[in-house]
């Protein structure tokens, strides 16, 4: 057991314990930090620790992930996965940085499959954790874990309304937590415009307690998040765009020789319909020749999300939202258009800015006066409620 540990009694009984019960599987650089992950994972439990532990090796063989940095990734995540090292904090551990919005895993998802996107995280999670124990051998084991940074600018929640988006997200938050646990030193999320905060209320639902204490939430108010971000991270070891020294030979200050910035990736790199099953949720109609559709939603509240997901068999058909006031007003809120059938589907949202109002969602055939359109749909409703500003550091 390593010396300079500082556990109480019964802690350090669970971690002899735990020692013990998993001697077969144990590798040599699977020291007693490595095994206190999984305790504090499992609140000293060892024999929960020992399952989650056993069970997350089962998952490596399963994802051959001791092979993954041998396998060669698509193009396509290499140059758009928005992600680099920026440096070391001032501990020496690892400084992540991910430009999130530059995320366009609809794109993504229309080039590669979920499961090549989810080796691509593991592989890139796993090179970052070989650079943890490389800077743990050198500075000890505050060095050992991941400082992070979120960069939430521009970030906009219409693409991961698409469903496949919005799972694999969720999906990549399970694994990360079920084989991940306790790497994550501190995380900083910067630049949250308000509805983030309704993303976030829905992925930390799938967080443990110990992750999330790890988040810090700001704003776009750069005095504060700069001022905490430095406390942790040297100047020297940060670009300039978020308050460090580093920037590219050309001067660009976030630092993109070494951060991959993502990125719209190019319709003319589509190759699939996106890595999705169709379930349950969505509603099947057909709209006669010269008929409309028109589904009506009453918000209780102002700042309620109306979001929608829809795609065609074939041949286009008119779509908008529609806003009627109790007064008798009406407004486009998306004005009525002609939609193609694409390869994928069709999304988006609107935040209901008057109540009580009704919003209605149509599908107009009218002008057409030969075709039936068949149509897949799923529209929701979210109230405000949801929209948890708590997340949200305002200081």
């Amino acid at each position: 057991m390593t010396p300079s540990l500082k556990l109480a009694d019964d802690q350090r009984f669970a971690l002899m314990k735990l020692r013990r019960s998993v001697q077969d599987v144990l590798q040599p650089y699977h020291d007693d930090h490595f095994l206190l992950r999984w305790l504090r994972a499992r609140k000293w439990d060892a024999a929960a620790a020992e399952k989650m532990l056993r069970d997350s090796l089962a998952w490596r063989k399963r994802w051959d992930v001791d092979q993954l940095q041998e396998w060669e990734e698509p193009k396509i995540l290499r140059e758009y996965l928005p992600h680099g090292l920026s440096g070391f904090d001032k501990d020496g551990a690892p400084v992540i940085i991910v430009p999130f919005a530059g995320l366009d895993l609809y794109g993504i998802l229309h080039v590669v499959s979920r499961k090549e996107m989810i080796k691509m995280t593991v592989k890139k999670l796993e090179g970052y954790l070989q650079i943890c124990r490389e800077q743990s051998e050198k500075f000890g084991p505050d060095a050992g874990q991941c400082t992070v940074i979120f960069d939430m600018e521009n970030f906009n929640l219409r693409p991961f309304m698409w469903r496949p988006a919005g799972e694999l997200i969720i999906a990549l938050i399970q694994m990360y937590e079920a084989n991940y646990p306790e790497i994550l030193k501190i995380c900083y999320m910067i630049n949250a415009p308000k509805v983030f905060a309704f993303a976030f209320s829905i992925a930390k639902k799938f967080m443990n307690e110990y992750t999330i204490s790890k988040i810090q939430i700001y704003k776009s108010d750069p005095n504060k998040w700069k001022n905490a971000v430095l406390k942790m991270i040297p100047e020297e070891q940060l670009p300039v765009h978020f308050g460090g020294k580093l920037a590219d030979p050309d001067g660009n200050p976030r630092y993109t020789s070494k951060i991959c910035q993502g990125g719209k990736v190019p319709k003319n790199q589509y190759k699939n319909k996106g890595d999705a099953e169709r379930n349950d949720e969505f509603t099947t109609a057909t709209i006669k020749k010269g008929d409309k559709l028109k589904l009506d939603f009453k918000p209780d509240e102002v700042g309620s999300l109306l979001s929608w997901e829809f795609h065609l068999d074939e041949h286009d058909i008119k779509f908008g939202v529609v806003r009627r006031g109790n007064d008798g007003s009406q407004k486009e809120i998306i004005p009525v258009h002609r939609v193609s059938p694409q390869q994928s589907d069709e999304v988006g949202l609107v935040t209901c800015d008057i109540a009580p109002a009704i919003y209605s969602v149509v599908f107009d055939n009218s002008y057409s006066l030969l075709r039936n359109k068949k149509i897949h749909y799923c529209i929701r409703m979210v109230p405000p409620s949801a929209l948890d500003e708590s997340t949200l550091v305002s200081a």
